[in-house]
């Protein structure tokens, strides 16, 4: 099954969690922040007045507790507004 975003949407994939601190202590699970990081997987068209400045594949740093989590096929997503994509890490 393909998730197909609508308007300004973007599905996005998430990075996993840190295990360990620089430091070297290693987090439990509830310890761990939800990552930042993630992989875009599908854009929407967007809409008028709006720029999907992303593509397919793009690493990209998202707001800390923006979205929609949704599973598929055993795969869990993120659906987030475009406006919620802060910039594209390289």
């Amino acid at each position: 099954m393909n998730i197909k975003p609508l308007m300004d949407r973007v599905v996005i994939k998430m990075t996993e969690a840190e295990e360990t601190t620089a430091s070297g202590i290693i987090l439990t699970g509830a310890a761990k922040e939800k990552p930042q990081i993630a992989e875009v997987v599908a854009i929407g068209p967007g809409k008028e007045g709006v720029i999907m400045s992303v593509k397919v594949g793009n690493k990209v740093l998202v707001s800390k507790y923006s979205g929609t989590d949704v599973k598929v096929d055993g795969q869990d997503y993120t659906i987030v507004k475009m406006e919620d994509v802060l910039a594209i890490v390289e």
